[in-house]
């Protein structure tokens, strides 16, 4: 996620860290050297162009901006979506460090392993998010599990799921025991029960796409438009044409491309949501619970980017 200060009106025309245009670049240039193309065949045959109207492509240019702005606020729609998610496990994270503390027995080894299953169930659903993506796998959730259960989760297809049962399981047996009440435990199985929808929630964002022909459909209008467009506007604005051309294309391919962005939150790319600073600030609540005196730092953004 780009995280910097606003700079001023200015220093914002020329940003390239957190822009959209580097990735749109070649589109816009493919653009201008069409318009600059139109404007030299309109130079040498004038006549050529005599029955070519703007109208038409104002109407289309209107139609597609609408479309665009639909598309951008669903896409945005499923970013927001996926944070609010990873702030609902954090909430869960600390409410349950917090009771594993108040109602558990009076083990201190008991209680951290419990909450210590919160912070590797944290790093597993993040790899499971971002699999065969960028930091896919950190490698660290069986740090923070015992021992006997690392290779079990390790060999499960739903690591997620794997901590989940075994969360479940040493709650069931210290109940059967006697050693956890009845109304403690159903207060413990609802925060459980709130953790698997948050990652059912997040596994849904995560396999459903938009729909790939209405991307497809915007995809190829822009690109219509963008490479048409230059006609109409010849005969009208002369030498301008590829200017107006290109900022128009900058507008509508930088659209498209921020709602690719923003479609999938857990990605890879400069707008996806930090992960690793989410699962971060949820090792730092769960040590401090626990009174832990080393605890590991915020991440902070590079060039930027907080991943």
């Amino acid at each position: 996620m780009i995280v910097r200060p606003r700079p001023n009106a200015f220093s914002l025309l020329f940003i390239m860290r957190g822009s959209i245009l580097p990735m749109i670049a070649p589109r816009v240039l493919c653009v201008l050297a069409v318009s600059a193309a139109v404007v030299v065949w309109h130079h040498f045959s004038p006549a050529s162009f005599n029955n070519v109207s703007a109208a038409p492509f104002t109407l289309l240019g209107l139609a597609l901006s609408i479309f665009l702005g639909f598309r951008n606020n669903a896409c945005y729609e499923r970013w927001w979506e996926g944070r609010k998610q990873w702030g609902q496990l954090a909430a869960e994270a600390r409410n349950l460090t917090r009771e594993f503390l108040v109602l558990l027995p009076d083990d201190a080894t008991l209680q951290r392993r419990c909450a210590h299953r919160l912070v590797a169930f944290a790093h597993a659903l993040r790899n499971q998010l971002r699999a065969g993506q960028l930091n896919g796998d950190d490698g660290k959730t069986p740090h923070w599990l015992p021992t006997d259960e690392a290779p079990i989760v390790a060999g499960s297809m739903c690591q997620p799921d794997a901590i989940q049962r075994a969360q479940a399981m040493e709650l069931a047996a210290l109940r059967q025991v006697g050693k956890l009440a009845d109304i403690p435990y159903s207060i413990l199985s609802r925060h459980l029960q709130a953790l698997t929808e948050v990652q059912t929630a997040c596994e849904r964002l995560h396999t459903t796409p938009t729909p790939f022909t209405y991307t497809l459909l915007l995809h190829r209008t822009a690109w219509l438009f963008c490479l048409l467009l230059p006609f109409g506007l010849v005969g009208t604005v002369g030498l301008a044409t590829p200017v107006l051309t290109a900022i128009l294309a900058y507008s509508f391919f930088g659209l498209d491309a921020l709602g690719e962005e923003l479609e999938e939150p857990f990605g890879g790319t400069q707008n996806a949501l930090p992960l690793d600073a989410l699962v971060r600030n949820i090792e730092i609540a769960v040590g401090e619970a626990l009174g832990d005196t080393a605890l590991p730092e915020p991440l902070k953004p590079k060039n930027f980017i907080l991943d």
